[in-house]
């Protein structure tokens, strides 16, 4: 059986398509398409598409935002989201396109990649009033969270309606002995956000190694979002073999043992 705290929910697939965005910058040519690639992760069955729009626009540029949220409309039982830090370009793009849900994080401008989360109680007052202001658009926010089950009660204080785990440690320690623990670590936070009523997403260096082990063990988990790996992957095997692949490791993960 499963756990009593998980959900019947299977967690949904959402494509990050940054890197392909980071390809068609090399040159002015305007392939790869960004669009296209959401609209066949989308075909392929991913039940989300999402961007982080950097201020200098090294990958997604200001135009992409819009766009896809032009080609989500097609697609109303998909779900948008985008990421960023608040108090720069973020609150721009959510106040014009109100996508599904905005994703707080806590990254400097100069930063090579989102590596920790939210810090509380340092970051709750500047945090409150824009959580305050998606909601009352009717987006969902979700704080970028390390796995401290300490901090969970504290991010939804500030009305967080979700956290995204962020799973690098996770899949560093992956086939090593430590491997174990982190999972404890990571289960032991999601359970916390649980308890405090939040949802419970997830991203950073997941992969088809070790995504179905982290969604079997880790309870709740709403939604994972991926996007290095999977467009790695896919410059190998297409978007749709990929996704499909990504699918087949959440449906592994929910797999009750016994089961064919």
């Amino acid at each position: 059986m499963n756990p009593p705290s998980r959900s019947l929910q299977r967690t949904a697939l959402s494509v990050n398509v940054n890197k392909v965005a980071l390809v068609r910058n090399t040159r002015h040519l305007g392939i790869p398409s960004v669009t296209r690639a959401a609209e066949l992760c989308l075909k392929a069955g991913a039940q989300g598409i999402t961007v982080h729009p950097r201020p200098d626009e090294r990958h997604i540029r200001r135009q992409d935002v819009f766009e896809l949220a032009t080609l989500m409309k097609a697609w109303p039982e998909r779900e948008y989201n985008i990421e960023g830090n608040p108090s720069q370009n973020l609150m721009d793009f959510i106040r014009q396109v109100r996508p599904h849900q905005a994703t707080f994080v806590p990254d400097s401008e100069d930063q090579f990649t989102s590596d920790h989360g939210w810090s509380f109680p340092q970051d709750a007052e500047r945090l409150k009033p824009l959580v305050a202001e998606c909601k009352a658009l009717g987006v969902r926010v979700s704080l970028f969270m390390d796995p401290v089950p300490e901090q969970m009660a504290a991010a939804k204080a500030v009305g967080a309606d979700r956290v995204e785990l962020y799973t690098e440690p996770y899949a560093a320690a992956w086939g090593s002995p430590q491997q174990a623990v982190e999972l404890k670590r990571y289960a032991a936070a999601a359970q916390s956000a649980l308890d405090a009523g939040l949802g419970v997403n997830a991203g950073h260096d997941l992969n088809r190694d070790n995504l179905a082990a982290f969604v079997r063990e880790v309870p709740g988990v709403l939604e994972v979002s991926i996007g290095h790996a999977l467009i790695a992957d896919a410059l190998e095997l297409g978007y749709t073999a990929t996704v499909q692949a990504y699918l087949d490791c959440i449906a592994q993960g929910f797999a009750v043992a016994g089961d064919s």
